[in-house]
């Protein structure tokens, strides 16, 4: 039997929200050993190295490290996207490592949401029909009270009958946002969501994934590099070499920063690496990003 002092990184804290049995908490996505490995022999690269990670349910968790250390990888295993190389992967109480095809995608149609850097809203619809696109093609009538809910969470109400090209970058990405919590999926994950936004849109977008969370209970598991975005998580998890190495709750844009520079400093970069942002740089750039 697991100890407490061997829980896996992200297990639900004390106040996270507690599940049916017993009140223990409530875990939306869960790895256990997942070893995610391209390619055999001398050629072999391990992405991921026997990751454990229970993700809190009704919480925001956000997923950091450098470039290649796996955070992506991470998200796109644990979505469903991406097969592992051993391991198991939970939503909920399934498991989803084995599934074949046609159930797997049945399960991301029904449980997951997924936010990427790109919109992809599909230009010939507009704001609302794009939202309710996902819905549509499983043959499913949208919950009217709470589309209603979520479209006034993400403040699109004035804009629901604009097409892509109407709106601005942010905008979009609201639509994204929506178009994920609109058939209420059990976990959402984004990659890099504000990636492709200024920092007054990428500050908009993270305040409703934020209020999607405290408002409407949603479970949100983002990947990104920017400190500033991490600072609207719950809980940051800290990956380096394929390995979750450290987490953090309650977490501020400084202390992530903090953190971040504590590791670029404990390696050398790898050859032919970008060199890490001098510390004056990167608080910069976080500043830059608070105040717009």
């Amino acid at each position: 039997m697991t100890t407490a002092a061997a829980a896996p990184f992200g297990s639900p804290a004390a106040g996270a929200p507690a599940g049916a049995a017993g009140g223990a908490p409530a875990v939306a996505a869960s790895a256990r050993q997942v070893t995610k490995a391209y390619g055999t022999g001398e050629t072999r690269v391990t992405a991921l190295d026997a990751v454990d990670v229970d993700i809190a349910r009704g919480r925001f968790t956000a997923i950091m490290g450098p470039s290649g250390s796996g955070k992506s990888t991470l998200m796109h295993c644990l979505a469903g996207l991406d097969s592992v190389t051993s391991g198991r992967i939970l939503i909920g109480d399934t498991e989803i490592t084995g599934l074949k095809d046609r159930q797997l995608t049945r399960l991301r149609r029904d449980k997951i949401g997924f936010i990427f850097q790109a919109f992809n809203l599909l230009p010939t619809l507009n704001a609302l029909e794009n939202i309710t696109l996902p819905m549509d093609i499983a043959g499913r009538r949208p919950d009217r009270a709470w589309l209603d809910q979520v479209v006034e969470t993400v403040g699109l109400a004035d804009r629901l009958r604009h097409r892509p090209a109407q709106l601005s970058g942010g905008q979009q990405q609201r639509v994204a946002v929506a178009r994920a919590l609109a058939s209420r999926p059990e976990i959402i994950f984004g990659d890099e969501p504000t990636g492709n936004l200024d920092s007054r849109a990428g500050a908009e977008v993270l305040t409703f994934l934020r209020r999607s969370v405290d408002e409407l209970g949603q479970t949100i598991v983002m990947v990104t590099h920017d400190p500033v975005a991490a600072g609207y998580a719950d809980r940051v998890l800290f990956l380096a070499d394929g390995r979750i190495v450290d987490e953090m709750a309650d977490p501020t844009a400084d202390a992530v920063l903090e953190r971040m520079l504590r590791f670029s400093g404990a390696d050398a970069p790898a050859a032919g690496a970008r060199p890490a942002p001098a510390p004056d740089a990167l608080r910069k750039g976080a500043d830059d990003r608070t105040a717009g």
